[in-house]
């Protein structure tokens, strides 16, 4: 006990002195680059206001025909494509179709980020044990992390708005397909790779004719829990001016409307089982086939 009590620590005065030098160094950092950085973050933001008002602008049933195709055309499943379009039918029979819509734009263009820069870091990690070293305590920090904590320095960044949102949403989304992909290139047999070397292939032949293509119902699982993790973010991702199911959520808790906020809410986890399903079903599919193949 002597011992803790002896243990060498800042003062509060020192303590204090410290997070002023932070924030105002911070403080100096958003008054210098933030201008450049939302003139960087503009493509992206007209991108998903234009992504978002198309899907509002596009009639109902246009929307169900392109959604019941994209189920089926994933999931091969005739059951789940009708389960998904009657799940929106009904989402939309309850005065939640734009909110819905909203929500759908920003998980579609997060998803596709975080695969656009997930899968290269996870090969990057695969190809090599320093990179592998030195992401592993980054991911370990972005799923660990409040997601409130990493929100501030974003919002003082950038604002409010729907860019702070969509990168408060891929920070908490993307370590699982950067994981699973890393994995699944780690885990293609070895005696396959040697096959492959034995017929003269190159290392960028042997990463996208070998590993990438035996790797994939690994990245599709990991596709599978980023578009979960997305999901999960809605609510959160509304208290920083980002449209769709989770402002209602918002205002239910702020005013204890129940049966809004169990709505919404249910309106989320449909959108979510949605996607596992599909998605899911796809991972199987994809790995069958490969069965097969390397069967045949």
């Amino acid at each position: 006990m002597d011992f803790f009590m002896e243990f060498p620590s800042l003062s509060r005065a020192e303590l204090a002195s410290l997070r002023r030098s932070i924030d105002g160094a911070f403080r100096d950092f958003t008054r210098s680059w933030a201008e450049t950085l939302e003139s960087f973050f503009n493509p992206l933001l007209r991108f998903l206001v234009w992504f978002e008002n198309l899907l509002l602008a596009t009639p109902w049933p246009v929307i169900l025909l392109v959604l019941g195709a994209l189920c089926y055309a994933g999931a091969r499943s005739w059951k789940i494509t009708a389960a998904s379009v009657l799940a929106f039918a009904t989402i939309g029979y309850f005065g939640m179709w734009e909110d819905t819509m909203s929500t759908l734009a920003i998980i579609s263009v997060a998803t596709f980020l975080c695969i656009a820069i997930g899968i290269p870091v996870g090969i990057l990690m695969a190809r090599s044990d320093r990179m592998q070293a030195a992401i592993t305590p980054v991911l370990d920090v972005m799923q660990t992390i409040p997601s409130f904590v990493y929100l501030i320095p974003v919002v003082m960044l950038l604002g409010i708005g729907k860019v702070p949102g969509l990168i408060a949403v891929c920070i908490y989304a993307i370590p699982p397909i950067v994981r699973l992909t890393n994995l699944g290139i780690r885990l293609v047999d070895k005696e396959i790779l040697e096959a492959a070397d034995a017929f003269g292939a190159s290392p960028r032949q042997k990463l996208w004719g070998v590993q990438v293509p035996l790797a994939l119902p690994n990245i599709f699982a990991g596709v599978n829990q980023t578009i979960m993790m997305a999901l999960a973010m809605v609510v959160i991702a509304s208290m920083i001016g980002v449209q769709g199911l989770g402002v209602p959520v918002l205002r239910a808790i702020s005013n204890q409307y129940l049966a809004l906020g169990v709505m919404n809410g249910l309106a989320i986890v449909a959108l979510a089982i949605i996607f596992d399903r599909v998605s899911q079903t796809y991972g199987k599919r994809l790995q069958a086939h490969r069965k097969g193949h390397g069967h045949d």
